[in-house]
């Protein structure tokens, strides 16, 4: 995610487009922080730098993954493609029956430069990880993909070498279906303390200044979906809840891997902890795992795992 006009639009959504929570819930499933913690730190540790300059680390990040997959019971397979005669690779994970639509999850596992990257985007990767386990447990009626992703940030966002563009448009070639793409990006930064949650001038005035949320972020004419998975989320787990739904032309509703899925005009939605509006080490070398809130990552772990059961059963 890169800093820009987001500031301004998550304000706008944070305080604006509640709705009332789901009813019932998706069962009660357990996520343990010291898990999510431990990927967290195998990411951020062994496997620095993880960006464009180091395939050798990515190829290394991308097989750890692979390795966490496994290890829940889940079979995953490279998505390799080129670039610059190098070659780069998402893994992706298949669960749940073969049907006409699909669900994909997925989050970015390099980092910005040499930092560790351990908000953005170790968390998201932890926890596409536990929630493949727990999708393994409790298999979706649809077929869902997980999938961690590489180059995302610079010098290749926004262009066909993000691993998220390679994949959208794979499933576009073969015209699969996608029922909806939600991007995890940035999940392990919370607060309780009055104003950790920052916004453009006056607009603090009329929104949240405790960063205690997760966003949902979606564009106009997707707004259903973003309601969906807020609602879902907030149905799964005790984490409060915010959205944003607005133009895509708007600079920064677009800024993670979900832009690349619009492109090929796949409905899709964003979680995250707002990034910079919050994390004041975002895209520094303070960005380290000993600095995220693993107990409220867990929470969005369990709404992402609502949220997905919902979609799969509309």
């Amino acid at each position: 995610m890169k800093p820009g006009l987001l500031a301004l639009l998550i304000a706008t959504a944070c305080a604006g487009a509640r709705s009332i929570p789901a009813a019932g819930g998706c069962g009660s499933v357990t996520v343990d922080p010291a898990s999510l913690r431990a990927h967290v730190e195998a990411l951020c540790t062994r496997f620095v730098p993880r960006d464009f300059a180091h395939p050798e680390n990515l190829d290394r990040a991308a097989s750890y993954v692979a390795d966490a997959l496994r290890s829940v019971g889940v079979r995953p397979r490279e998505q390799q493609y080129q670039v610059e005669g190098r070659t780069f690779r998402n893994v992706i994970a298949e669960l749940g029956p073969i049907t006409p639509e699909r669900i994909v999850v997925g989050a970015h596992y390099d980092a910005a430069g040499e930092q560790p990257g351990a908000d953005d985007n170790a968390s998201g990767v932890a926890g596409v990880i536990e929630l493949a386990r727990l999708l393994r447990a409790a298999p979706p009626p649809m077929r869902v993909e997980l999938a961690a992703w590489t180059l995302e940030e610079p010098p290749n966002f926004r262009t066909a070498r993000m691993g998220s563009a390679v994949h959208a448009a794979r499933l576009a070639r073969m015209h699969s279906k996608v029922r909806l793409m939600i991007s995890v990006e940035m999940i392990g930064t919370f607060s309780d303390a009055a104003g950790s949650q920052s916004y453009p001038p006056l607009f603090g005035l009329f929104y949240p200044s405790t960063g205690n949320f997760a966003a949902v972020v979606g564009k106009w004419g997707q707004g259903d979906s973003v309601v969906e998975v807020a609602d879902a989320m907030r149905a799964g787990s005790s984490l409060p809840i915010e959205t944003l739904t607005a133009p895509s032309f708007v600079t920064g509703v677009d800024f993670s891997d979900h832009l690349n899925f619009w492109a090929h005009r796949y409905p899709a939605v964003m979680v995250g902890d707002t990034a910079f509006l919050r994390n004041p080490r975002y895209h520094t070398e303070e960005d380290r795992p000993e600095t995220l809130d693993y107990r409220r990552m867990a929470e969005v772990v369990r709404g992402l795992h609502c949220a997905v059961q919902t979609v799969a059963r509309r």
